[in-house]
C-alpha cells in the first residue's frame, strides 16, 4: 500500500474511531468521502479512486493485499516470506508479487486475524499453526524464532470443486480410466490416492466422491477441513490443537474412532500424516468398504512403504502384521503427479493383490505413458474385470 493509501486509512480510523463494530456500507461511505475530500487537494484518476477504495476496506475489513489475492481465481498459492517478499502461483507458475506489507506489525496483525478465525492461536510459544479460511483455503504460519526471516504464511487455495467430466477435458485423466474409477467407487472399494505435494490430490478425491451414492451416510475427517463432497448424509470432522495449556487436543486418531460409533458406510480421511494411519486401516478392515484416504509419496510403492512406517510409529507390532494389514484394508492405488508445466494428472492406477513372501504385491491397471502424453491401460486390467464380475461386485452391463 502506497503512502497516500496509508494516509487515506489513518484519517479514517480516527474518524469512525469510538463508533464500535460499523456496517460495511458505512465503512465504504466514509471511505468514498475520504477520498471525494483528498481528490480537492490532489486528482486522482477513476482507477485510482477504485484500486485506493478497495486498498483501504481491505486493509481494515479484509486481510490487506492478501485479500486480492484470495479473490483472484487464477493464484493458487499465496506465499509470504516476511512483510517485503511475497510470492503467488499463479496459471502454475511461481513470480514475485510486486506489493508488499508495509510494515512486519502489519503483518502480524493480518496473521493473528486469520487464525483467530479459524479459532487457532499462534504466538512465540506456538509459532507455528495449521488452519483454514473461511473460504476453503488452508493456511500455515511459521513465527520467529522458527523462522528466522520475520512471519511466514503459506497459503494453499483450493478453486471451484472440479468433476471428473472436467478433468478429463483438462487431460488429467482419460475417459476409460475415470469410467473404471466410478466402478470402483460404486461397488465400494478401499481406495489410497498417493502424490507429492500440489499434484491435485484432495482435488481429485473430491471429483471422485461425485460417485458415491446418495444413500450412503458418510463421516469425513480432516486435519483442516479442506474436502468439498456433495453427499446429503455427511458428517464433517475437523481435527483439533492443543490450547495454550498443552490440552484438549483432538487427533485425526480419536476422531476416527468416534466416527465407527456414527454407523457410517464409508469413512473419507483427507490425508494420513501419521500413527492415524492404523485406525485408517482398521476402520477399512471393518466393513467400511468404499473408504477413501490420501497421503504424499512419490509412487504407489513409496506410499506402501509410508504407510508401514506411519503405522509403526503408532504401535509396536511386527512388520510382517503391519504389512498384512496393508494389503488387506487397501484395494487400489491411485497416484497423481504435477508436471513441469503445472499440468496435474493422473499416473497410475495400481491394485493391491495381497501379501506375498514378505512383501505388498501390487500390479498396475492403468500408466502414464510419457511419449504419448496418456493414461493407457494394461492387460491386467481386463484380468482385474474378469476376476471382479466373478466376485458380482460389477455387473455384467457394466461398461469399460
Amino acid at each position: 500500500m502506497n503512502q497516500v493509501c496509508e494516509q487515506l486509512q489513518r484519517q479514517i480510523i480516527k474518524e469512525l474511531a469510538g463508533d464500535g463494530m460499523v456496517s460495511d456500507e458505512v465503512l465504504l461511505k466514509s471511505i468514498d468521502e475520504i477520498i471525494c475530500m483528498e481528490s480537492r487537494k490532489q486528482h486522482f484518476s477513476l482507477k485510482q479512486r477504485m484500486q485506493y477504495r478497495k486498498d483501504i476496506f481491505n486493509a481494515i475489513r479484509g486481510l490487506d493485499i492478501i485479500q486480492e489475492l484470495l479473490e483472484d481465481s487464477t493464484v493458487t498459492e499465496i506465499m509470504v516470506n516476511g512483510y517485503q517478499n511475497i510470492f503467488i502461483e499463479q496459471n502454475g507458475r511461481i513470480r514475485r508479487y510486486e506489493k508488499c506489507f508495509s510494515s512486519e506489525e502489519k503483518l502480524n496483525d493480518i496473521i493473528q486475524k486469520m487464525v483467530s478465525s479459524a479459532n487457532r492461536v499462534v504466538n512465540e510459544t506456538t509459532p507455528v499453526v495449521d488452519a483454514r479460511l473461511p473460504d476453503g483455503s488452508r493456511i500455515n504460519v511459521a513465527l520467529p524464532p522458527v523462522s528466522l526471516i520475520g512471519p511466514v504464511i503459506t497459503i494453499r487455495k483450493f478453486p471451484e470443486q472440479f468433476t471428473i467430466e472436467q478433468l478429463i477435458a483438462k487431460k488429467s485423466i482419460s475417459e476409460e480410466c475415470a469410467v473404471f474409477l466410478r466402478m470402483l467407487v460404486e461397488a465400494r472399494y478401499n481406495i489410497f490416492i498417493s502424490g507429492g505435494t500440489g499434484a491435485g490430490k484432495t482435488t481429485f478425491l473430491n471429483a471422485l466422491s461425485n460417485y458415491i451414492p446418495d444413500t450412503e451416510r458418510i463421516i469425513t475427517i480432516e486435519d483442516s477441513a479442506e474436502l468439498q463432497l456433495d453427499i446429503p448424509n455427511m458428517v464433517r470432522m475437523e481435527a483439533r490443537n492443543s490450547n495454550m495449556e498443552g490440552k484438549n487436543e483432538i487427533r485425526i486418531r480419536d476422531l476416527i474412532r468416534a466416527a465407527l460409533r456414527m454407523r457410517p458406510d464409508r469413512i473419507i480421511v483427507g490425508e494420513v500424516r501419521s500413527e492415524e494411519a492404523l485406525d485408517m486401516l482398521q476402520a477399512m478392515n471393518t466393513g467400511h468398504d468404499g473408504s477413501i484416504s490420501t497421503g504424499h509419496a512419490n509412487s504407489p510403492a513409496d506410499m506402501l512403504t509410508r504407510l508401514e512406517m506411519m503405522v509403526l510409529m503408532g504401535t509396536e507390532i511386527p512388520l510382517t502384521a503391519v504389512k498384512s494389514q496393508i494389503a488387506s484394508a487397501i484395494d487400489i492405488l491411485i497416484h497423481l503427479e504435477r508436471f513441469r508445466d503445472g499440468s496435474r494428472k493422473v499416473v497410475s492406477v495400481e491394485e493391491v493383490l495381497g501379501y506375498q513372501e514378505g512383501e505388498i504385491c501390487i500390479q498396475p491397471l492403468f500408466f502414464y505413458d510419457r511419449e504419448k502424453s496418456c493414461i493407457c491401460r494394461t492387460e491386467n486390467r481386463l484380468a482385474f474385470q474378469e476376476k471382479m464380475w466373478k466376485t458380482g461386485k460389477f455387473s455384467v452391463s457394466a461398461a469399460f
